[in-house]
């Protein structure tokens, strides 16, 4: 029997990780990137295995100096592995996913018992933006797990230690983080909340003496991380100083880290931002906060540093991404795994209330009459609304394929319910939601893959051109190079339109009768003859168009591009 006890938490996990993996991999193989991102990372991974160069990430014949090279290389990796495109440009963001919630359960489980680590996990995994996240090949799951790592080596050593492995592991994982994104150093950031307990004699935090040279061990363990990448990217770089190299070297140390930080250039928004994006993407977990309140000010009252350590550090996090002007919703992400582990031993408590069921059972049978109220009037009554989104996918009719799968969303959440009933509302809301997140992949990324992924207008313009043809592409994004039939011309990413246009004019120049130019619509100047370039529609809401030779008046000079 105690053998059988011990199997126990075992078991429950693998139950949850089993049901994780079918909520996270739903829709893996069904489509090709799609922007904004996922082209980026995929182009430049395959430009790695076609190159044999993976120092330098190319984005076509540039180098690509926006992110460091982590999420590039895994890619490649599973490319080469799998032999295709389509499931492999995803794996590292599930099992990143997959990652993350293991290591949650098991600090969860170190520091209270297996089912508050499952509870954890659990928070984890309902979280909107976490599913969302992962189901797509971003940089942010690998970052992710990284800092959840170096957070788990960091809270292991300092909470249940001394482990000085765990704490060494915890630090080389920030240096991996920081060759993944950047801000893989925040996760040194949980050794201030240590600190501070620790000078105020907090019980149960680790104390150590003279073993400076072990914490300095973590140092030497994060710089080895980083020097993975850096070290040989910047002798290959001193080794071979060409122009290229060094803008590539000052871009991505100055300007995409701290130059970004203290004078950000993007994405500006409020200092309070990221409180509006916890309680828009953080559903439900963020719900459960003002009932687990008090629990914490108790914890704060008894000096329990494996609630408040964790803690303390999602309000740095937040204080970090909060001070400079650029923000994104994604950068808060890695603080939801320690907000739910502060949150699971309460939370635990929380689900034996009957309130609480009957709450989660309402929510869930709210959430399908919503989804199946707004599938079955955007099916039937064709409103405006339904009509135009149908018309930025390029869907047949208005939509109909796609509000039916609303209408399933809805059922998902209605059965959930049927099987579960109110005595057991959490897990009717939490299975409507796990149904949710896969019969929307399912449903509907076979319906937008052709459009989004703009594969059905590169197969168009394939075919336009003939067999004997030559494609050049001005303004273009990532997704048309990856998506290209066959060999293109590109006349670089970074420049402005107008001088794109201008070589692409002198290359078709050289062989008008096979050279066309596929031209972002934006880019179209006074030049083009009309009713000369030939319309290929729009791709992910973008309008495309092939120009021939004689869309171009001869002798003309450019002018400026059309609004």
């Amino acid at each position: 029997m105690p053998q059988n006890d011990e199997r126990l938490p075992l078991r429950e996990f693998a139950w949850f990780m089993l049901i994780a993996l079918v909520v996270l991999a739903a829709g893996i193989g069904v489509r090709d990137p799609w922007p904004p991102d996922e082209p980026r990372f995929a182009l430049v991974a395959r430009q790695m295995l076609e190159t044999g160069q993976w120092l330098f990430p190319q984005r076509g014949a540039e180098l690509y100096s926006d992110k460091p090279p982590m999420l590039m290389w895994t890619e490649a990796f599973w490319m080469w592995i799998t032999g295709g495109w389509r499931g492999a440009f995803l794996l590292t963001s599930l099992l990143s996913g997959l990652g993350t919630l293991a290591l949650v359960w098991h600090l969860g489980r170190r520091l209270w018992s297996p089912r508050v680590g499952l509870v954890a996990a659990g928070l984890v995994l309902a979280t909107m933006q976490f599913v969302d996240v992962i189901r797509h090949a971003q940089i942010d799951p690998l970052n992710l797990f990284w800092i959840t790592l170096g957070n788990t080596g960091i809270l292991l050593h300092c909470l249940r230690g001394p482990n000085w492995r765990m704490y060494w592991l915890g630090c080389f994982a920030a240096g991996l983080g920081v060759i993944t994104k950047g801000v893989g150093v925040i996760v040194l950031l949980m050794l201030l909340p240590y600190v501070l307990l620790r000078v105020r004699a907090w019980p149960g935090i680790t104390t150590t003496r003279g073993d400076g040279w072990r914490w300095a061990g973590g140092a030497a363990a994060f710089l080895v991380a980083v020097s993975l990448w850096l070290a040989p990217m910047l002798l290959t770089a001193y080794g071979q100083p060409t122009p290229e190299h060094m803008a590539y070297v000052r871009d991505i140390l100055f300007r995409q880290t701290a130059e970004r930080y203290a004078n950000s250039w993007q994405h500006e928004e409020a200092p309070w931002y990221f409180l509006l994006v916890i309680l828009t993407h953080w559903v439900p977990t963020w719900l459960l906060i003002p009932f687990v309140a008090k629990p914490w000010r108790e914890a704060l009252r008894q000096r329990d540093g494996r609630v408040w350590m964790p803690l303390l550090w999602v309000v740095l996090v937040l204080v970090f991404f909060s001070i400079p002007s650029g923000k994104r919703e994604i950068y808060i992400l890695p603080a939801l795994p320690m907000l739910a582990l502060a949150m699971a031993p309460y939370v635990l408590e929380l689900l034996r209330t009957r309130w609480l069921q009957r709450a989660a059972f309402a929510i869930g049978i709210a959430c399908g009459a919503i989804f199946g109220a707004a599938g079955l009037w955007a099916l039937i009554k064709a409103p405006k609304a339904a009509r135009r989104i149908a018309e930025g996918y390029e869907l047949s009719g208005h939509g109909e394929a796609l509000w039916i799968c609303v209408i399933l969303v809805g059922a998902g959440f209605f059965l959930a319910a049927a099987i579960a009933r109110p005595r057991r509302g959490v897990a009717a809301l939490a299975g409507g939601m796990a149904l949710a997140w896969i019969i929307w992949p399912l449903g509907t990324f076979p319906l937008l893959d052709a459009n989004q992924s703009t594969r059905q207008l590169m197969e168009e313009a394939d075919t336009t051109i003939g067999p004997d043809g030559q494609l050049g592409l001005v303004l273009w994004r990532e997704e048309l190079m990856y998506q290209a039939r066959r060999p293109v011309a590109e006349f670089g990413f970074a420049r402005d339109a107008a001088s794109q246009l201008r070589d692409a004019r002198a290359w078709q120049a050289a062989d008008p009768a096979h050279r066309w130019i596929l031209i972002n619509d934006q880019a179209l100047d006074a030049c083009v003859v009309a009713g000369k370039a030939v319309p290929l529609g729009k791709a992910n809401r973008v309008s495309f168009s092939l120009l021939p030779a004689e869309a171009t008046r001869a002798g003309c000079e450019p002018g400026p591009t059309r609004p």
